[in-house]
Parts: structure tokens; C-alpha cells; sequence
């Protein structure tokens, strides 16, 4: 046994205010394969193999409680889940012992032998325990077996059968009395009741490595399972979800993707390649692919900690993990699927140099002030073992990206800057009417007056009423009011409900071409529907916008050029030919309150100034008066083309988000007129979709919901993300998008969002889960786009709207 001391990163960073060592010993027999144990304020170890050895946090002589009563070195051990008493179970060979804490230690006190109760004996090899939520029964697995053992008769309640191989780890539901979740190394895992020895679900085959942990979330309701070859699988325990797979996870490549995100926002000179196991090379092309084996799985609850030691973390979405792997602990947030932090053991100094170590257990010492948490590791191949203490708000906050110097907002907060690109647009706005439109209102508007200007000379009366009275409407009918208020409810708008259900019914499905077509985008203008392909392009139309007003419609397309029609003639009102691109409009809208139009063409983004000449000559009908103006333009970091371009029309926004090729999301203050951050690895591909939180002209939410946005890209899902912290909130997986791109959308209301997938149905997700919780049919291919009715709480989802297979080019 050694003093505690302080424990310091190979990299030569100080951590003592990270990680303590509490306790340090030795035994005789390696326990790398043992489970240890962990409560509150105990941790528990076998000792040479047989001893059973409890070590109290609060003790101040650091005395260690010794059990004896196997005959053959423990196995597994886990704790009770009530305070008084408190009671470990263990496990050999020969016996299943129970031991209650309280007692024990009295006995020792009176310096009398403390016993426990044999539960069981002769079992076989045990590999875990577990104690149920009422501490009425422990679940002990040995080999492909699961025993039931009822601890106050000492009797087997139930003997579970049904694994091809021995059982890994065990969980008991929280919330269905009587469910037992058991994993094994015959990959899968199964769910039993275990008060009458029936099987309720049995997955199939996930992997070809053995499963090795299991966690139960009980506020999310999700099953996470760890497999040897460092994957993470995510199942829904919800009622009607019927097990669903919500995500699979690679540590390994999340953890290359958090090391990469410090290294890029300056945390840290280089990737920490040093502390992650390299690929050791045999010979020349033949190297080794290291994994990082999920050993352990326990909960880390972010929430109780206070916002400002979490930094960036925000209190909403700190549903997390800690994994125990082979080379390190990891926090694993189970919203966005994103690792926050990493402690890596290799190189550590604290008496002993640990390269390899494996997780015991971790506890929330909830008492302590700071949160302290509790970690229990083993040496690989030694008989060394540590009592760590950990302050998971200190590891957090070290790890996370620095906040920005300002804050973003969608809204604007700010009035527009005299040097903003944005201040053309309010100047102009501030006029009643622009010269053309007042010099086109005088020359279509007829003048009623006099032929004869001369005020005393009468005129030949046209300008006076007339004689005879050719028509009087009947003016003294009563009116019941009936009709008034019908014109006037119709007129007005009914207020999208902010409660309303998910979309499910589908609705009628409409021919949208005579031919088999593919539909690339639609759009929402009121109650009214468009499809892209509509429009006279000689391409494909790459993106549609209504404007604010509803009176202009614009397209772009990959004949690299931009039109904007007239909504109630469909006729041409402006075009931008190929000669102003230098390459083909990716994305296009309105901008401002209509006041710009945005697009982006390359890796540059143009902010222009247009004008529509509404005149109307019969002569010259052909020759186009409507002009455009080139007012700024803004590159990407990097100079990489633009995905995709996002801005809010409906209200004044100096916010501009931008999509790369180089997986980032930038964004653009155009109150300022520069790039105001980059969020790097965004998703594991280009982003193909930025879908701002707008809202509708139907419906108000509150202005902070407005910072939310989503990007997808193909094979990585959905993203959740707050502008004000730039963090990725949550992920949405569930729905195959492997190979084709496939639109995104959010609800008027904010709750809900919905993206096309590749087997033909439509997913439509909650904001608070990370799972589907529809999924409309109805389509025979691939449902490339979805959008909302802005007035009613209804999707329309696109793709095949002619019930004929699009071509998908």
C-alpha cells in the first residue's frame, strides 16, 4: 500500500486536479478478469486471490475489510443497490457468499470472524453478478446459465437458459419489475422475465466479436451493449419499439474524431496518437489494427453538475456513459453519440507505471461537494490495483472546445452596422416605394379629373355626377351578420397547434408528370405544393425558394442559371445566365425579407441586390428590365465548394450557414461581414443539407428555438446542433441513407423533424429521442425529400409522387 498522490498525462500536463490515486495495492494472483465493485464509498477486490478485501473511502486509517470464506479464487463481485443495509455478493468456484456490511464490520469491531451466506454452491465458473433494484434477488451467471437466487430462502426462484455461450454481463430493468437483459459471447443478448423463466425477445447475431457490457438508461429507455471489438449498440426499450436498433457506434473512430476536433480548435499541438494504441508494424504493408474492447460500461450523470464547471456541456443533453476500455476511460454522451472526453491510462505515473488496465466499476460519491467519481482498475498482466478518484466537471471542461468570444444568434440582436453589407437593404427598405414602382403605379393607374383644369370655366360634365340613375343597389335588405363573419373567418389564419401529434395518415398521392419523373425538391407556400421539376429549366433544378411575401418564386439549376418567376402568371420575371457563375448554383434562396438573394456557386457565396420591373409594355414585352446587383461575396475556410447554404427569410437574420466538402459548417455574420466560426467534423461525410428551425407564418416559438439547425450527410444520419454553443445536441440514426441523398425537415412547431430514406418510406423524429417514432409508407423508391405543411400539422413527402419508380441518376 502507497500514499495517495497526484497523477500526471505522459503529454506533461498536470491532472492532479483530474485524477487522484486513492489507494494502491498489490496482490498475489492477477485479477484482470475478475468484476470488481464499486458502490458509494467501497470499492471491493479480491486479495490473493481467495480474500475477499472492502476498502471504505471515509476510513481515515485506510484499513481494508477482509472477508474470508472461499475456498477458490472469486470470480465476479458486485455491490447492493440499497444504502442500509448494505450487501456484496461474491462469487467462486465453490460458493455464491452474501455478505452484509454492517455486520461484518461489527463482528470485526467485537473481533469476532465475520460470516456471510452461502447462496449457492457448485455452480461453475461465474463470470458476473447482480443484485436486483429491491436487493431481493442476485443474478448470477455462470457459464451459458443464468441462476435466479431468491436471497432471503437461499432457494433458485429460476434457472434461465437459452445463450449458445457463457453469459457476460446482466441487467435488470428499472422500470418493468421482473425484466432481466442478459448479454453473451454468442453475440446477442436477450430479455427474459425471470419471475416466471421465459424468454421475451432474443436479438440476432450483432457482430462476430462477443459482447462483453451491458448499460440500461432508464430516463432515455435505451439498452447500450460494448462488443470486444470496441462497438457500441444502442437499442430502444420503449414500449411499441419492439427493440429497434437506434445507433452503432465505433469508439475507435469517435474517439480519431474527438482527438482530431482538439487538435483543429487549438487544445492541443498534436493527435494523441501517443496515447492511443498504435499499429505495430510485422513487416513491410502488414500492420496491426488495434480495437478498443468495451470492458465496461457505468453511468455518468453530467446533469448534477453545475453549467459553468461543464463549459460548453449544455445541462438538457448530459445523458452520459462511461466507457472502460483497454486503453482508457471515455465519456460517451448518449444524445449526440459523441465522445466529450478521454482519459487514456498509457504513461501515467502513480507508483506503478499501468499500460493496460481494465475497468472495475465507477460510482458517483454524491455526498462529496465536487462529484467526485470513483474508479476501481486492474492490471493486464500484473496483480496491481488502483483506487482512482476522478472529477468528471474538471475532465469535461479541460477537453471541451473554448467558448466563442461572441455570442451567434439567428435573430438579430443587433440593429445592422453601417459598414454591414446587410445596410444597402435597410436603406432601400426605408423608402416607401422604390422610383420604378411609383414611376409603374402613375402610368397604370387612371386619373380621375376634370377635362378642364381651369377652375371657373365648367367643363362638359363628365367629371359630375350623373342625372339620371342608371343602376341603385338595394341598400335597405337587413343583414343577420352571417355572411361577414364567414368571409371573415375564412380569411383568417388559423394558429398551427404546438401540441399536435406526429404526421402519420398519408394523404392523396398526386400525378406530378405524365411520365415517370424523378422529384429533386418541393416546397410549401401556404396550403399550395410545388415540385421543382415544373420550372422551364434546361437542367435539373438543384433548389426552389418562395419569398416572404409569396409573390416571386425562385429556381436554380444545373444549367447554371437563376430565374424567379411569377408566382400568379408563371412567367419569367429575372434571369442570371452562366457568365456571372463561375461554377453551377449548388443552393439558392431569398434572403432578408426578400430584400437580397443568396446563393452559393464553388466555394464562394453571393449576397445580390435585384430589382423586378413589375411594368407591363406590350411593345417591348420581351425585353427584360429586371436587374440584379452583386453586393458581396464570402468564401469558405479553405476555399473548399459549398454543399449547401442555409438563412432565414421570414424575419432579419445576420446568420448564414454554409456547407463544405471538407465535412465542416461554417458560419457567416453578415452584420459584420466575415466568417464567425467553423465547426469541424461535422459528420463523417459532406453535408448535403442544412435545414434551418424557421418556423411559420403560422405558428410562434420562442427565440432561442430558432438556433437549432440540422445537417445530414449519406451513411451518418441526422445532427441536431445549437448555434449558441455550436455543440452537436443530438443524433438521429435509423434510417438507411447509404448511397443517395436524401432532404431533411423541421416541423412548424419545432418538435418534430422528418428525412426521406432509401427503403421507401418517410422517418419522422421527436426532438427529445434519438429514435424514429414513425415511419410512413407509401412510396415504391427512394424517398428523396419531405416537407411540412406550414398550416397544418401534415407532411408531404416526396419521391414518387406518380406511384412509378424515379430514376435515381
Amino acid at each position: 500500500m502507497e500514499n495517495p498522490q497526484d497523477i500526471f498525462s505522459s503529454n506533461g500536463g498536470c491532472l492532479s486536479d483530474i485524477v487522484i490515486e486513492k489507494y494502491l495495492v498489490e496482490s498475489k494472483e492477477s485479477v484482470s478478469h475478475v468484476q470488481l465493485a464499486c458502490s458509494m464509498q467501497d470499492c471491493a477486490f479480491p486479495l490473493d486471490g481467495t480474500e475477499l478485501c472492502i476498502w471504505n473511502t471515509k476510513d481515515p486509517s485506510r484499513q481494508l475489510l477482509i472477508l474470508r470464506g472461499h475456498h477458490q479464487p472469486i470470480t465476479a463481485m458486485a455491490f447492493g443497490n440499497k444504502v442500509n443495509p448494505l450487501l456484496i455478493c461474491s462469487a467462486s468456484l465453490d460458493y455464491v457468499i452474501m455478505w452484509n456490511l454492517d455486520e461484518c464490520r461489527e463482528k470485526v469491531l467485537q473481533g469476532l470472524v465475520p460470516r456471510g451466506t452461502v447462496m449457492g454452491s457448485l455452480l461453475g465458473k461465474v463470470l458476473c453478478l447482480q443484485l436486483s433494484l429491491d436487493d431481493r434477488v442476485v443474478a448470477v451467471c455462470a457459464g451459458n446459465k443464468i441462476f435466479m437466487l431468491d436471497i432471503e430462502t437461499q432457494a433458485v426462484r429460476a434457472e434461465l437458459q437459452g445463450h449458445l455461450g457463457p453469459v457476460t454481463a446482466v441487467e435488470f430493468c428499472p422500470w418493468r419489475a421482473g425484466t432481466l437483459i442478459s448479454a453473451s459471447e454468442d453475440r446477442g443478448f436477450k430479455v427474459w422475465d425471470h419471475c416466471t423463466g421465459s424468454l421475451i425477445y432474443s436479438s440476432s447475431v450483432l457482430s462476430a466479436y462477443p459482447l462483453l457490457s451491458l448499460f440500461i438508461d432508464a430516463e432515455s429507455r435505451q439498452l447500450v451493449t460494448g462488443c470486444a471489438d470496441g462497438q457500441l449498440w444502442i437499442f430502444s426499450l420503449m414500449d411499441g419499439h419492439h427493440y429497434r436498433r437506434v445507433a452503432r457506434v465505433d469508439l475507435r473512430k469517435k474517439t480519431e474524431t474527438f482527438s482530431t476536433r482538439r487538435v483543429k480548435s487549438g487544445l492541443c499541438s498534436q493527435p494523441e496518437e501517443s496515447q492511443l494504441p498504435s499499429t505495430s508494424a510485422l513487416g513491410k504493408g502488414e500492420q496491426v489494427e488495434v480495437t478498443f474492447p468495451v470492458l465496461r460500461l457505468a453511468p455518468c450523470d453530467l446533469s448534477l453538475i453545475p453549467n459553468s464547471a461543464c463549459g460548453c456541456l449544455s445541462s438538457e443533453n448530459t445523458r452520459c456513459v462511461w466507457i472502460g476500455s483497454s486503453v482508457g476511460l471515455f465519456v460517451f454522451n448518449l444524445a449526440n453519440l459523441e465522445v466529450e472526453a478521454a482519459l487514456y491510462y498509457k504513461g501515467y505515473v502513480c507508483g506503478c507505471t499501468f499500460r493496460l488496465l481494465l475497468l472495475g466499476g465507477v460510482a458517483n460519491d454524491v455526498e462529496t461537494p465536487s462529484l467526485q467519481v470513483l474508479c476501481l482498475l486492474a492490471s493486464l498482466f500484473g496483480g496491481k490495483i488502483a483506487v482512482l478518484e476522478i472529477n468528471p466537471a474538471a475532465l469535461v471542461t479541460a477537453q471541451q472546445c473554448p467558448s466563442m468570444g461572441q455570442s451567434l444568434s439567428v435573430p438579430a440582436s443587433s440593429c445592422v452596422l453601417p459598414t454591414s453589407p446587410l445596410y444597402l437593404g435597410i436603406a432601400k427598405e426605408k423608402s416607401t416605394k422604390a422610383a420604378s414602382e411609383q414611376r409603374c403605379a402613375a402610368r397604370n393607374v387612371v386619373k380621375d379629373q376634370r377635362l378642364v383644369f381651369h377652375s371657373k370655366v365648367r367643363s362638359s360634365g363628365y367629371a359630375s355626377a350623373p342625372h339620371v340613375t342608371m343602376f341603385s343597389p338595394k341598400t335597405n335588405i337587413k343583414s343577420e351578420g352571417k355572411g361577414s363573419s364567414r368571409s371573415r373567418s375564412s380569411c383568417a389564419r388559423e394558429a398551427y397547434p404546438v401540441e399536435c401529434a406526429v404526421p402519420t395518415k398519408p394523404g392523396p398521392q398526386v400525378a406530378a408528370a405524365p411520365t415517370c419523373t424523378r422529384v429533386c425538391c418541393i416546397q410549401y407556400s401556404g396550403a399550395n405544393l410545388l415540385w421543382s421539376f415544373l420550372l422551364g429549366h434546361d437542367g435539373a433544378v438543384n433548389a426552389v425558394c418562395w419569398s416572404q411575401d409569396r409573390r416571386w418564386l425562385l429556381s436554380a439549376a444545373r444549367d447554371g442559371t437563376l430565374r424567379v418567376w411569377s408566382a400568379r402568371g408563371a412567367e419569367l420575371a429575372l434571369l442570371l445566365g452562366k457568365d456571372m457563375f463561375s461554377k453551377p448554383i449548388q443552393s439558392a434562396q431569398f434572403y432578408y425579407i426578400d430584400a437580397f438573394i443568396l446563393l452559393s456557386s464553388g466555394p464562394e457565396f453571393q449576397l445580390l441586390r435585384y430589382h423586378i420591373d413589375t411594368c407591363k409594355d406590350e411593345i417591348k414585352r420581351y425585353k427584360q428590365k429586371s436587374k440584379s446587383k452583386l453586393i458581396c461575396r464570402l468564401s469558405t475556410t479553405g476555399a473548399v465548394d459549398m454543399t449547401s447554404l442555409s438563412a432565414v427569410n421570414d424575419f432579419y437574420s445576420h446568420i448564414v450557414l454554409a456547407a463544405g466538402r471538407n465535412r465542416t459548417v461554417e458560419v457567416f455574420d453578415l452584420n459584420a461581414g466575415c466568417s464567425a466560426a467553423v465547426i469541424v467534423e461535422a459528420h463523417s461525410r459532406p453535408v448535403h443539407q442544412i435545414c434551418q428551425n424557421k418556423g411559420s407564418s403560422f405558428t410562434t416559438q420562442q427565440p432561442q428555438a430558432y438556433n437549432l439547425f440540422l445537417t445530414t450527410a449519406v451513411g451518418d444520419g441526422m445532427r441536431l446542433w445549437d448555434l449558441r454553443t455550436l455543440r452537436c445536441e443530438r443524433h438521429f440514426e435509423g434510417h438507411p441513407t447509404r448511397g443517395y441523398p436524401c432532404g431533411i425537415a423541421f416541423s412548424p412547431c419545432g418538435r418534430f423533424a422528418a428525412c426521406g430514406a432509401e427503403d421507401r418510406h418517410a422517418y419522422v423524429y421527436e426532438m427529445g429521442s434519438s429514435t424514429f417514432s414513425h415511419r410512413l409508407a407509401g412510396h415504391t423508391d427512394t424517398v428523396t425529400g419531405v416537407a411540412f405543411n406550414p398550416s397544418a400539422p401534415q407532411s408531404a413527402p416526396d419521391g414518387n409522387l406518380n406511384l412509378c419508380f424515379p430514376s435515381l441518376l
